[in-house]
């Protein structure tokens, strides 16, 4: 644990131990605006940070805690699916202090309270004005955020007029840390498999964010999901009936995304290379008869989870959107 030395944002995080609050770490140690006040980790208490994410050795004397100190700004929550509303339930966390949620549990709307405390949905090219006065934010998806920045541009227009075909491929991360069958080395390498075809959970919040833009959006988002034998990334391939010539698509989706630092689009071939370790979503548009394909990528744990979540955190406290994410890519 340590103390706030300066006028930096206090930053607390729950659940560090984890590839989130691994990567929520390196970012926040290296934020000009930041101070990391405490990690918590029931499972690490007293361990040095760096004994976990070992590549923070020499970077962070932080030590793993037990306990929570309310001498915070922002409480970032990098725990599983159920666990936040979980602990929002079992502490009272004063009203001064803005959260920022990774999990799932208040994204949608009918799920977005919890006791006095209101989140807002925290994808800054859809709701970067709402985010700015919000008090607590529930952090997108990675799946959900790499399909939104496809789409959200047709639905801003109300172009979204037929059913929406998806296959996208997630590393390992996406699975989170804890092991499984198919999150082991020796099934994970050489391999490609599919899984919750049709009924991903990211579908529910991709619905909601289309319908705030394209008001009675009804139309099918058929998703095939897939377990890639990498690491880390995310590569969607979109496509669905579209009248839209090239240069059009191209014109409305730069057009959308002028004043977003992290969201690009280009007509050129696009790699997960060129996004992995940054907080970037590169979306290549172009169009093939009379369907319109977007290919969406980003990195799962950054623009798809931390990165993201730190995005967030800027605009909440007015500092520069970019602040703390200019990253290198892996580029080879």
């Amino acid at each position: 644990m340590t103390e706030s030395t300066s006028n930096k944002v206090r930053a607390g995080i729950i659940g560090g131990a984890g590839y989130t609050g691994g990567e929520m770490l390196r970012i926040l140690i290296n934020h000009p605006n930041v101070d990391i006040v405490f990690v918590h980790s029931n499972s690490n208490t007293g361990n040095h940070v760096y004994e976990v994410h070992t590549d923070l050795f020499g970077d962070t004397n932080l030590r793993f805690s037990g306990e929570m100190s309310f001498a915070i700004d922002v409480l970032f929550l990098c725990v599983g699916h159920g666990d936040a509303k979980k602990f929002l339930e079992a502490n009272e966390i004063p009203d001064s202090i803005k959260i920022i949620d990774l999990s799932q549990d208040f994204r949608l709307s009918q799920n977005s309270k919890i006791k006095n405390k209101s989140f807002v949905y925290g994808l800054p090219e859809l709701n970067r004005a709402a985010i700015k006065t919000a008090q607590n934010i529930a952090n997108p998806g990675c799946f959900a955020t790499c399909l939104q920045l496809g789409l959200l541009p047709l639905a801003s227009k109300g172009l979204l007029k037929s059913d929406v075909h998806v296959a996208a491929t997630t590393g390992s991360t996406g699975a989170g840390q804890s092991l499984a069958p198919t999150s082991h080395f020796t099934w994970r390498n050489d391999n490609l498999s599919v899984y919750k075809a049709f009924n991903h959970q990211h579908l529910n919040e991709i619905g909601q964010s289309l319908s705030q833009l394209q008001n009675g959006f009804n139309h099918s988002i058929n998703f095939i999901p897939y377990r890639g034998d990498f690491t880390r990334g995310i590569i969607a391939s979109i496509y669905t009936d579209s009248d839209l010539t090239s240069e059009a698509a191209l014109k409305l989706y730069h057009d959308y995304y002028e004043n977003d630092p992290f969201t690009h689009v280009t007509s050129r071939n696009i790699d997960l290379k060129q996004i992995v370790n940054t907080n970037k979503c590169f979306i290549q548009v172009s169009k093939h008869e009379g369907k319109l394909l977007i290919i969406s990528i980003l990195d799962n744990l950054l623009k798809g989870a931390s990165g993201q979540a730190v995005q967030n955190m800027n605009l909440l406290f007015g500092l520069d959107e970019r602040a703390g994410l200019r990253l290198k890519a892996a580029a080879f």
